[in-house]
């Protein structure tokens, strides 16, 4: 039976194609009636997922093929959901790994590339998207192979063998110009190099390397059985990652069929299953034979590299928005997305605020995003990057960041990137546009992308990951502007505004109720400046038509969640309601903050 089933993992640089190419799977293999609708990117079912259009949480489907079950899991491609990434693999028995057929490999494809060749993975190189106008497939082909070598792949891997496809048209082929009418030989190169599970006889072992959950059943394990049969009547035991023991009962047992879950008695060797009954199970642990309990080695997962601090809304307009609003909801809520995203990691320390570390600004702004849909009301602090102690030095995070400009933009990126520390390593020419390769500390990375897209007219493509920890760079320089700070509370008031205008850049607009200590604007000079957003023009009984000013008043500049974050200071804090994201400082009152800056000078 296990002979019949393959585990396949879809990995990829961020947009290069991997949820489209499971859309076109999904239709020619036919796992939906002809009165049935389809929609695009079938897996990205998150409300965030289909608004951003990129993949959050790694999803698997199966599709039966000549006979075969092929389970394909579909993976997110950007660096700061590699959590996910690096433990979906452990499912897999090969990988399908998508090349853009202009870009090349990227970042992440480095990333998600060097997780399957340490864990011995198979992998069929897939170099898509051949219908570009710009698309160089022999080039890409050596830049593969180029990838695999440096990163000491073995000579079976560096075999590897090579499709070339459209997933948007639907087609896939060993030849460039094959016939280009159908998926299935992409199919068919699965059941010829993916290898089949290796049936291993024996006491049962199962490994739970994802979380779901259902309000009505709790948790449920996602894993694959690795050794034996999975049954739900024998007795099993359940070992957690540090290793103690404890009794546990599976209520119900289900394998994946099409997009669906079905439920069966038992799971054979080789295939992946999701388990239901057991409340607290986590990521790692191990479900094993009652009388033999071995556990499988842990699964590894990288460090987060950024943190911040999330407390209680202490502003005026406490409470006036959120459902879920004190230090207890706020808890809970962190501590139960942290039984969910193991590369998240929450320290609850004492009082109203909670110390949240992950993968990067997206990751911690996804996570944000969610709590703010689903009621919860908080403030939020700058990104702080997590630095580590070496042999006595200080050291932080470095990342490799890509940058592709327009040729004329070129000059400006490598500027932008050299003042946030970044050291050029290449250049190259790609048509009319350049992609050149920085080593930059995560810090300069801060604030970064949204600075570059204004440089270059909104042209950069912007793509980072992790590299290693290095010594401490010295103080980069985040933002050379001051703010402007209401003075008062009240609805802002469109004469205020205008008078105003010409010292900063407005982030609010005529009758938006405002509060003291909130950031309105952005200062045109280096230092802040409290101002009267809510004065009124004076009622006097004197017109003139010579006298009267019309008021013209610029767009509001309406900050996203991530430019937020990215743009406060170390005194300001980002507060985040349902319906509202505000800017404001850390302390409200012009005197406490006179205050605080002369302790500091004290000190």
């Amino acid at each position: 039976m296990a002979q019949e089933i393959r585990n396949i993992a879809i990995i990829a640089h961020v947009d290069h194609g991997k949820t489209t190419l499971v859309d076109e799977i999904i239709k020619q293999a036919h796992l939906f009636r002809d009165n049935e609708d389809m929609q695009t990117c079938m897996l990205d079912s998150n409300d965030l997922e289909r608004e951003r259009g990129i993949t959050i949480l790694s999803k698997n489907i199966s599709v039966v093929y000549k006979g075969v079950k092929i389970n394909v899991i579909d993976t997110p491609g950007h660096s700061d959901f590699g959590g996910q990434v690096e433990r979906v693999l452990n499912l897999a028995d090969g990988v399908l790994l998508l090349v853009d057929a202009a870009e090349g490999p990227m970042p992440q494809t480095r990333f998600v590339l060097d997780k399957a060749l340490e864990l011995n993975l198979k992998a069929v190189v897939i170099i898509n998207k051949i219908d570009k106008p710009d698309a160089r497939p022999d080039v890409i082909h050596d830049k593969v192979f180029d990838l695999f070598a440096e990163l000491d792949a073995n000579d079976d891997q560096l075999d590897f063998p090579m499709l070339y496809c459209s997933g948007k048209d639907g087609w896939a082929d060993k030849v460039l110009d094959g016939p280009r009418n159908s998926i299935l030989p992409l199919m068919d190169a699965i059941l010829e190099y993916i290898p089949a599970p290796e049936v291993r006889e024996g006491p049962v072992q199962m490994q739970v390397t994802s979380l779901d959950y259902n309000d009505y059943v709790g948790r449920i394990g996602v894993g694959r059985v690795y050794r034996g049969t999975l049954n739900t009547s024998t007795p099993l035991m359940r070992v957690y990652r540090d290793g103690t023991e404890k009794r546990a009962a599976i209520k119900q047992l289900f394998t994946f069929e099409g997009l669906t879950r079905v439920e069966v008695d038992e799971v054979p060797c080789g295939d992946l299953c999701a388990i239901v009954g057991i409340p607290d199970i986590d990521i790692g642990d191990s479900i094993t034979d009652f009388d033999h309990p071995e556990a499988l080695p842990p699964i590894s997962i990288d460090q987060p590299t950024l943190s911040m601090v999330f407390t209680v809304n202490d502003s005026p307009f406490f409470g006036k928005d959120g459902k879920y609003v004190t230090s207890r909801h706020l808890r809970e809520r962190l501590l139960k997305e942290t039984e969910r995203d193991v590369a998240l990691h929450v320290d609850v320390g004492s009082g109203d605020s909670f110390r949240v570390s992950g993968r990067g600004v997206l990751h911690l702004s996804i996570l944000i995003e969610t709590m703010r849909r689903e009621g919860f009301e908080m403030c939020v602090s700058q990104p702080q990057v997590i630095l580590k102690e070496k042999h006595g030095k200080k050291e932080e995070p470095i990342e490799v960041l890509h940058i592709d400009v327009p040729n004329e933009y070129a000059g400006k990126a490598i500027e932008l990137a050299g003042t946030r520390k970044g050291e050029m390593l290449d250049m190259e020419q790609h048509g009319l546009r350049k992609m050149i390769r920085f080593q930059i500390p995560t810090r300069g990375l801060i604030g970064l992308r949204s600075k570059m897209l204004t440089a270059t007219a909104g042209e950069a493509i912007v793509s980072h990951r992790f590299l290693r920890y290095e010594p401490y760079k010295g103080p980069i320089q985040q933002r050379n502007n001051g703010v402007l700070v209401s003075q008062g509370n009240g609805d802002t008031v469109a004469f205020a505004i205008d008078a105003l205008q010409l010292r900063g850049t407005f982030f609010v607009t005529p009758g938006e109720a405002c509060y003291e200590g909130m950031i309105v604007a952005e200062h045109c000079i280096d230092k802040d400046l409290v101002v009267n957003i809510q004065k009124a023009k004076a009622m006097s009984n004197v017109r003139a038509s010579g006298t009267d000013r019309a008021m013209k008043i610029a767009p509001a500049q309406v900050k996203s969640l991530e430019e937020s974050l990215e743009y406060i200071a170390a005194d300001e804090l980002v507060e985040i309601t349902p319906n509202n994201i505000r800017l404001r400082k850390r302390l409200l009152t012009e005197n406490d903050r006179k205050r605080n800056s002369r302790k500091k000078t004290d000190d």
